[in-house]
Protein backbone atom coordinates (compact mmCIF):
# COMPACT_ATOMS: atom_id res chain seq x y z
CA UNK A 1 0.00 0.00 0.00
CA UNK A 2 1.07 3.49 0.11
CA UNK A 3 0.21 1.13 2.28
CA UNK A 4 3.89 0.48 4.34
CA UNK A 5 2.67 -0.37 6.04
CA UNK A 6 6.76 -1.76 4.65
CA UNK A 7 3.61 1.25 7.20
CA UNK A 8 10.19 6.04 9.95
CA UNK A 9 15.99 15.86 16.32
CA UNK A 10 15.15 14.81 19.55
CA UNK A 11 11.79 13.57 20.74
CA UNK A 12 9.19 16.08 21.81
CA UNK A 13 8.73 16.08 25.57
CA UNK A 14 5.69 14.06 26.67
CA UNK A 15 4.45 17.10 28.56
CA UNK A 16 4.57 19.34 25.49
CA UNK A 17 1.15 20.74 24.53
CA UNK A 18 0.11 21.45 20.94
CA UNK A 19 1.47 20.37 17.57
CA UNK A 20 4.83 20.41 15.86
CA UNK A 21 4.54 21.54 12.25
CA UNK A 22 7.19 21.64 9.54
CA UNK A 23 7.77 21.32 5.83
CA UNK A 24 7.41 17.70 4.77
CA UNK A 25 10.83 17.74 3.11
CA UNK A 26 12.51 17.99 6.55
CA UNK A 27 12.18 14.26 7.22
CA UNK A 28 14.68 13.87 10.03
CA UNK A 29 13.39 16.84 11.98
CA UNK A 30 10.02 15.30 12.81
CA UNK A 31 10.03 13.61 16.23
CA UNK A 32 7.75 10.69 15.31
CA UNK A 33 9.70 9.87 12.14
CA UNK A 34 13.03 10.17 13.94
CA UNK A 35 11.80 7.87 16.71
CA UNK A 36 10.65 5.28 14.18
CA UNK A 37 13.97 5.51 12.33
CA UNK A 38 15.82 4.72 15.55
CA UNK A 39 13.49 1.82 16.35
CA UNK A 40 13.85 0.40 12.83
CA UNK A 41 17.65 0.75 12.95
CA UNK A 42 17.67 -1.54 15.97
CA UNK A 43 16.09 -4.55 14.25
CA UNK A 44 17.20 -6.89 11.46
CA UNK A 45 13.80 -8.32 10.48
CA UNK A 46 10.11 -8.11 11.23
CA UNK A 47 6.77 -9.77 10.53
CA UNK A 48 3.29 -8.25 10.77
CA UNK A 49 -0.29 -8.65 9.63
CA UNK A 50 -1.69 -5.74 7.63
CA UNK A 51 -5.45 -5.16 7.38
CA UNK A 52 -6.11 -3.00 4.32
CA UNK A 53 -9.24 -1.29 2.99
CA UNK A 54 -8.92 0.64 -0.28
CA UNK A 55 -11.39 2.54 -2.42
CA UNK A 56 -10.78 3.85 -5.92
CA UNK A 57 -13.88 5.21 -7.63
CA UNK A 58 -16.42 2.39 -7.77
CA UNK A 59 -13.79 -0.23 -6.82
CA UNK A 60 -13.27 -1.46 -3.28
CA UNK A 61 -10.61 -3.88 -2.07
CA UNK A 62 -10.42 -5.43 1.42
CA UNK A 63 -7.46 -7.65 2.14
CA UNK A 64 -5.39 -9.03 5.00
CA UNK A 65 -1.69 -9.52 4.26
CA UNK A 66 1.14 -11.17 6.14
CA UNK A 67 4.43 -9.34 5.65
CA UNK A 68 7.86 -10.80 6.38
CA UNK A 69 10.87 -8.51 5.90
CA UNK A 70 14.60 -8.94 6.46
CA UNK A 71 17.24 -6.30 5.87
CA UNK A 72 18.49 -5.16 3.51
CA UNK A 73 15.82 -6.01 0.91
CA UNK A 74 14.08 -9.34 1.45
CA UNK A 75 10.29 -9.27 1.47
CA UNK A 76 7.55 -11.89 1.35
CA UNK A 77 3.82 -11.14 1.27
CA UNK A 78 0.89 -13.56 1.47
CA UNK A 79 -2.78 -12.61 1.08
CA UNK A 80 -4.48 -14.19 4.10
CA UNK A 81 -8.02 -13.12 3.16
CA UNK A 82 -9.85 -11.11 0.57
CA UNK A 83 -9.35 -10.88 -3.18
CA UNK A 84 -6.48 -13.17 -4.19
CA UNK A 85 -6.53 -15.16 -0.95
CA UNK A 86 -3.59 -17.55 -0.81
CA UNK A 87 -1.52 -15.71 -3.40
CA UNK A 88 1.90 -14.40 -2.51
CA UNK A 89 5.09 -12.87 -3.75
CA UNK A 90 8.77 -12.63 -2.82
CA UNK A 91 10.99 -9.65 -3.57
CA UNK A 92 14.74 -9.71 -3.01
CA UNK A 93 15.63 -6.32 -4.43
CA UNK A 94 15.61 -5.07 -7.99
CA UNK A 95 12.64 -4.85 -10.34
CA UNK A 96 11.40 -8.45 -10.30
CA UNK A 97 9.29 -10.51 -7.91
CA UNK A 98 8.57 -14.22 -7.70
CA UNK A 99 4.79 -14.60 -7.46
CA UNK A 100 2.28 -17.44 -7.16
CA UNK A 101 -1.53 -17.40 -7.44
CA UNK A 102 -2.30 -19.52 -4.36
CA UNK A 103 -4.61 -22.49 -3.97
CA UNK A 104 -3.80 -25.59 -5.97
CA UNK A 105 -1.47 -23.47 -8.10
CA UNK A 106 0.58 -22.20 -5.16
CA UNK A 107 3.54 -24.30 -6.27
CA UNK A 108 3.77 -22.45 -9.58
CA UNK A 109 6.00 -19.38 -9.25
CA UNK A 110 6.53 -16.87 -12.03
CA UNK A 111 9.03 -14.02 -12.22
CA UNK A 112 7.31 -10.77 -13.16
CA UNK A 113 8.07 -7.07 -13.00
CA UNK A 114 7.42 -5.38 -9.68
CA UNK A 115 5.12 -2.89 -11.45
CA UNK A 116 2.98 -5.57 -13.11
CA UNK A 117 -0.68 -4.50 -12.70
CA UNK A 118 -1.48 -7.85 -11.07
CA UNK A 119 0.77 -6.88 -8.15
CA UNK A 120 -0.35 -3.30 -7.62
CA UNK A 121 -2.79 -2.02 -5.06
CA UNK A 122 -5.83 -0.07 -6.23
CA UNK A 123 -3.77 3.12 -5.93
CA UNK A 124 -0.78 1.78 -7.80
CA UNK A 125 1.45 0.86 -4.87
CA UNK A 126 4.04 -1.86 -5.51
CA UNK A 127 4.86 -4.67 -3.08
CA UNK A 128 8.15 -3.11 -1.85
CA UNK A 129 6.44 0.29 -1.57
CA UNK A 130 4.17 -1.31 1.02
CA UNK A 131 7.02 -1.76 3.48
CA UNK A 132 6.58 0.22 6.69
CA UNK A 133 9.84 2.21 6.40
CA UNK A 134 8.90 3.36 2.90
CA UNK A 135 5.43 4.36 4.06
CA UNK A 136 6.87 6.51 6.82
CA UNK A 137 9.55 8.05 4.62
CA UNK A 138 6.74 9.34 2.38
CA UNK A 139 5.66 11.68 5.15
CA UNK A 140 9.02 13.42 4.98
CA UNK A 141 9.47 13.49 1.22
CA UNK A 142 6.02 14.27 -0.23
CA UNK A 143 5.68 18.08 -0.37
CA UNK A 144 3.06 19.47 1.94
CA UNK A 145 2.41 20.55 5.52
CA UNK A 146 3.33 18.05 8.22
CA UNK A 147 1.86 18.27 11.73
CA UNK A 148 2.36 16.08 14.80
CA UNK A 149 -0.03 15.94 17.76
CA UNK A 150 -1.10 13.46 20.41
CA UNK A 151 -3.15 10.75 18.71
CA UNK A 152 -5.09 9.45 21.70
CA UNK A 153 -5.65 5.71 22.11
CA UNK A 154 -6.11 3.19 19.30
CA UNK A 155 -6.99 -0.29 20.52
CA UNK A 156 -5.85 0.75 23.98
CA UNK A 157 -2.46 1.95 22.70
CA UNK A 158 -1.31 5.53 23.31
CA UNK A 159 -0.32 7.10 19.99
CA UNK A 160 1.31 10.05 18.26
CA UNK A 161 -0.52 11.33 15.18
CA UNK A 162 1.33 12.56 12.10
CA UNK A 163 -0.79 14.43 9.54
CA UNK A 164 0.42 15.36 6.05
CA UNK A 165 -1.69 17.74 3.99
CA UNK A 166 -0.40 17.13 0.48
CA UNK A 167 0.59 20.14 -1.63
CA UNK A 168 -0.02 18.45 -5.00
CA UNK A 169 -2.53 15.58 -4.75
CA UNK A 170 -2.34 14.96 -8.53
CA UNK A 171 1.24 13.74 -8.06
CA UNK A 172 0.23 11.59 -5.08
CA UNK A 173 -2.46 9.30 -6.53
CA UNK A 174 -5.02 12.06 -5.77
CA UNK A 175 -4.39 11.64 -2.03
CA UNK A 176 -5.04 15.03 -0.42
CA UNK A 177 -4.23 14.11 3.17
CA UNK A 178 -2.62 11.14 4.90
CA UNK A 179 -2.45 10.37 8.59
CA UNK A 180 -0.35 7.82 10.46
CA UNK A 181 -0.55 6.83 14.12
CA UNK A 182 2.55 5.60 15.99
CA UNK A 183 2.61 3.63 19.20
CA UNK A 184 4.19 5.86 21.85
CA UNK A 185 5.84 2.84 23.47
CA UNK A 186 7.34 1.14 20.40
CA UNK A 187 7.37 4.09 17.93
CA UNK A 188 6.17 1.75 15.16
CA UNK A 189 3.14 2.73 13.03
CA UNK A 190 -0.11 0.98 13.91
CA UNK A 191 -2.63 2.68 11.60
CA UNK A 192 -2.64 4.78 8.45
CA UNK A 193 -5.59 6.61 6.87
CA UNK A 194 -5.55 8.41 3.52
CA UNK A 195 -8.12 10.82 2.13
CA UNK A 196 -9.12 12.07 -1.28
CA UNK A 197 -11.04 15.17 -0.28
CA UNK A 198 -13.42 14.05 2.48
CA UNK A 199 -13.46 10.38 1.40
CA UNK A 200 -11.30 7.77 3.10
CA UNK A 201 -9.62 5.86 0.28
CA UNK A 202 -7.04 3.90 2.29
CA UNK A 203 -7.40 2.56 5.83
CA UNK A 204 -4.65 0.24 7.04
CA UNK A 205 -3.94 -1.29 10.44
CA UNK A 206 -0.72 -3.03 11.47
CA UNK A 207 -1.26 -5.98 13.79
CA UNK A 208 0.81 -8.73 15.41
CA UNK A 209 4.10 -6.90 14.78
CA UNK A 210 7.11 -8.98 15.78
CA UNK A 211 10.74 -7.95 15.40
CA UNK A 212 14.00 -9.92 15.25
CA UNK A 213 12.18 -13.22 14.80
CA UNK A 214 15.17 -15.01 13.26
CA UNK A 215 14.32 -14.83 9.56
CA UNK A 216 16.97 -16.06 7.11
CA UNK A 217 17.36 -15.91 3.33
CA UNK A 218 15.77 -19.36 3.10
CA UNK A 219 12.50 -17.75 4.21
CA UNK A 220 12.43 -15.78 0.94
CA UNK A 221 12.50 -18.35 -1.89
CA UNK A 222 12.98 -16.63 -5.21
Amino acid sequence: MKRTLPLIAALVSASCVGASSLAASATKEDPAIAAFDRAFAGISNYTCVLHSHEVDGAQTQDRVYRYSFMKPHYLKTVVLSGDGKGSGAVWTGGDRVSAHPGGILSGIHVKINVTDPRLLSLHGVTIPDGLLPGNIDDYGTIPGTLTQIDGGKIGGIDTDRLDLKVADPASNHDITEQVVYFSKSTHWPIRQIMYSGSQIVVDESVNDLKTNVGLTQSDFPF
